[in-house]
């Protein structure tokens, strides 16, 4: 296996990693990545099978486990009960409590609230050049999140906060600095949800938190912990991800040239063909739990592989000329929101919000162009812009 050296937080690797991930193509479906010390699967074949193999997973193998700081236990206390973390029997048991509420008709039913925030924003853009990233990108996601979850929307700029200081812990070049303001963030956003949880209990809404509470399986119910931590999930996990979906999607589409395929429509075809392109994250890592080949490559138990989401989808051998943006590509399976047991359960949502948010923009914003070249921010694994300067008349 070829090994390769590559800093995750190197400024150029930061504004392009695709060079990068298309020398470790070129070596095969695996390569090793120095920097991380991991065996990384970077063809689409390699993560595809991957994701969808059941003897790997998220959950940490007991003799891997390493001891948590002191400083972090109030984080990780929380991740003890996220099912993005765990396998069975505690993911599918989760997971399904979780389907129960998160209907596909709940997602529909925010089509319309979707459609009036997006017009509202577009209302309320400033004269001359300004972030649309800060003015639309990111307060798209938080409201619906506030609105799905039932939670005041006067708290989206909290909401916002905290997810923002959670998330810097899945980053390349994580200070003690973040990982302070992030248990910060932990505590306060536990503290809030275990009030509001009470009053829901007490007094049930036509809300998610309140379907949740109610929603129960063989039996079970969410514990207090686990519906804190479930909702903590939602929307760090659904607000971060669409907030560069949305903004890296409009960076594309206007470099390209492409806003007049941004129609009712071509949109389900565009945003598919952006997600594939410029992904929101770009790795994700799972454990061997049992021997198994992959694409001729033997793991072990306890091996530990990345996930390259980011080059898979640009895979030549998946999508002919894979390096290019082709707005009406004939959509095929990206892996942007990964697949199998762990599939994305928010990306119905994430997915409904770009297609109506974006037609909309380009309808109301004909003359929306890029004051600057916008550029990404330090935040591997994530892949998302710092700002998005722009001008609309």
């Amino acid at each position: 296996m070829q090994k390769f050296t590559q800093s995750p937080t190197d400024p150029e690797f930061v504004q392009n990693p695709y060079p990068f991930y298309e020398r470790l193509r070129a070596a095969g479906d695996f390569a090793f990545w120095d920097d991380y010390n991991l065996t990384c699967a970077s063809s689409h074949q390699a993560v595809s099978a991957l994701l969808r193999d059941r003897r790997f997973g998220r959950e940490v193998p007991e003799d891997k486990r390493k001891p948590i700081p002191d400083h972090l236990t109030p984080f990780y206390d929380v991740e003890a009960h996220s099912m993005l973390e765990l396998e069975r029997p505690r993911h599918p048991r989760l997971r399904g409590l979780v389907m129960r509420a998160f209907t596909s008709r709940r997602i529909k039913g925010l089509a319309p609230e979707i459609e009036a925030i997006t017009h509202d924003l577009i209302d309320n853009f400033p004269s001359g050049e300004f972030d649309l990233l800060t003015a639309f990108a990111q307060k798209i996601p938080v409201i619906i999140i506030c609105r799905l979850l039932g939670v005041p929307e006067t708290m989206w700029r909290e909401l916002l906060e905290w997810s923002n200081a959670m998330v810097m812990m899945y980053q390349a070049g994580r200070t003690r600095d973040m990982e302070d303001k992030a248990v910060r963030a932990t505590e306060e956003f536990v503290a809030f949800m275990r009030e509001y949880v009470e009053k829901r209990r007490a007094t049930p809404g036509d809300d998610l938190i309140s379907a949740l509470i109610s929603a129960e399986e063989e039996g079970t119910k969410l514990s207090t912990d686990e519906l804190i931590t479930t909702c903590i999930l939602l929307l760090n996990a659904g607000h971060e991800a669409t907030v560069h979906s949305i903004g890296n999607a409009v960076k594309t589409i206007l470099e390209h040239g492409a806003q007049a395929h941004c129609t009712t429509e071509g949109i389900e075809t565009l945003s598919e063909e952006t997600l594939r392109f410029d992904p929101p994250l770009h790795m994700f890592t799972r454990w061997c739990y049992e021997e198994a080949e992959i694409c001729g490559h033997t793991f072990q138990p306890g091996d530990e592989v990345a996930l390259l989401l980011g080059s898979a989808n640009r895979d030549g051998a998946t999508w002919k000329n894979g390096e290019s943006f082709q707005p009406m590509r004939d959509v095929q399976t990206n892996t942007s929101f990964g697949a199998g047991a762990h599939f994305c359960i928010g990306a119905p949502l994430a997915r409904m919000e770009l297609q109506i948010a974006l037609p909309i923009l380009f309808s109301r914003c004909p003359d929306l162009a890029l004051a600057t070249t916008p550029e990404y921010a330090d935040i591997y694994h994530f892949h998302g812009l710092k700002a998005l300067p722009v001008t609309a008349t």
